[in-house]
Formats: C-alpha cells, sequence, structure tokens
C-alpha cells in the first residue's frame, strides 16, 4: 500500500511539473539572418571581398530565412517544455514596435545592410549586460522569458598554406533569458557545406555563383541536425526559467 502511494505521489509530481512547464510562456523577439559572412581568418581581401557580396542584390539569404523560420515554428519548437506566445501577438504590440534595441542603427548613412529580420521583427544583437533583453521582458511582462534566433555564416579553410579549398560553416544561435534577464541556455548547432570553393593565393573567391550555393549547402545540413538535436539541448530548460 505504502509503495502504491509513493508511485502516485511521484506521478502526480512529475504529471503537474510538465504542466507547469507547459503553461509557461517566451517571446521570441528577434529572428534574423546575418548576411556577412565570417572571414576573419583570410585577410583584408577577403574582408573587401564579403562587404562587396553583402552589397550585391543577387546574394539573397531571405530564402532560407524564411524556411529557417518556417521550420523553427512549426517543428523546432515542439521540443521546448514550454509555450510561445504567438507571434502576433508580439509583432502588433505597440511598445515592441517603438522599441529600438541597443546597437541597431536603423536609418541614415549607418544603417544596418548586415542584418535581414523576418518581417516585423527587431534585429537585436548580442550585447554584453543584456539591456535589450530586459528592456523586452518588461514589455512583454506576461512571459517567463524570451527568446532570440538568429542565423550567421563564416568561412573555414580546409587544406595546409595557401592551398586547399573553403567551406561555409552555417550557426543556428537560439538564446533564452528568463524574467530576471538571466540566460537559461544558448544554443548554437553548426554545419558545415558539402560543396566548396577554391582558394587563389591564399584567397576564397568570393563571388555569388560561388558562396551562395555553399550557404544554401550548409543551411541544408544544418537543418538535418537541428531536427536531430533540438530535443536533448532544451531538455533542462524549464528548470531555470
Amino acid at each position: 500500500m505504502k509503495k502504491s502511494s509513493i508511485l502516485i505521489a511521484l506521478f502526480f509530481i512529475v504529471f503537474t511539473t510538465g504542466l507547469y512547464a507547459q503553461n509557461k510562456k517566451v517571446a521570441v523577439v528577434t529572428f534574423y539572418a546575418v548576411k556577412k559572412i565570417g572571414v576573419a581568418d583570410f585577410g583584408s581581401e577577403a574582408t573587401l571581398a564579403v562587404t562587396k557580396l553583402v552589397n550585391d542584390s543577387n546574394f539573397n539569404m531571405l530564402p532560407m530565412l524564411n524556411k529557417f523560420h518556417a521550420q523553427f515554428f512549426d517543428s523546432y519548437s515542439k521540443a521546448f517544455p514550454f509555450q510561445l506566445l504567438p507571434e502576433d501577438q508580439v509583432l502588433n504590440n505597440d511598445a515592441y514596435k517603438a522599441f529600438t534595441p541597443l546597437g541597431e542603427k536603423a536609418s541614415g548613412v549607418f544603417k544596418d545592410t548586415y542584418n535581414i529580420p523576418i518581417a516585423g521583427y527587431k534585429v537585436v544583437l548580442p550585447m554584453i549586460g543584456h539591456e535589450n533583453e530586459r528592456n523586452l521582458l518588461k514589455i512583454f511582462n506576461q512571459c517567463d522569458g524570451v527568446m532570440k534566433v538568429y542565423i550567421d555564416f563564416d568561412l573555414v579553410k580546409i587544406g595546409f598554406g595557401g592551398m586547399g579549398v573553403v567551406k561555409v560553416n552555417a550557426h543556428a544561435n537560439i538564446a533564452l533569458f528568463n524574467k530576471d534577464g538571466d540566460k537559461v541556455f544558448s544554443i548554437k548547432e553548426d554545419a558545415k557545406s558539402k560543396n566548396v570553393s577554391p582558394l587563389v593565393a591564399g584567397v576564397p573567391v568570393m563571388t555569388v555563383e560561388k558562396i551562395l550555393p555553399m550557404c544554401e549547402s550548409a543551411f541544408d545540413e544544418l537543418m538535418v541536425e537541428l531536427q536531430k538535436d533540438m530535443p536533448k539541448m532544451v531538455k533542462k530548460a524549464d528548470a531555470k526559467l
């Protein structure tokens, strides 16, 4: 009898804990792609080339971002032990629409062209101190936390010296902050492109025709990795929220 009572109590604890976690709500407050590919290991020529690439209208990352956005809300988010606030309640919030994140250049000669958001979202950059996150928590004070989501890319060298090829490495970044503005978790999943681009005198070929298909290849690999790894990566999230 005593053993049965213990089992019933344990079941009740597990059930109510799961129910409480599912009742928690989180607002996704930024969703964007970084268009400027990281080339820190390839010198000034590559830096100039990637700046030119960013300003090329044919270098279009929006289809990838839209696919990631749909996959995130339709599939990956199901692994979270909490609910996401419906997007329309975030994007149509007047205080959110009026909010200008620290670090964002929304207009003028320094307007940000490196980061492209899903329509309606603010670009909330990673910054020391988390002041943006704390301000957003005040806007969405009915929630238990806020989440930031973005993808970025960099080039990685395969080979030695000035010889070899490069691949694109795609990164998915998902960070969750609780009501106190403390980081609950920060996920960074990576995947490399299957196709490559040559190095010429140690400098990667930075044309749209070479780089965009590599970004798409790395992105496709990343989507597969996220689908596989997301459940175990967020397993302990509700304990800190």
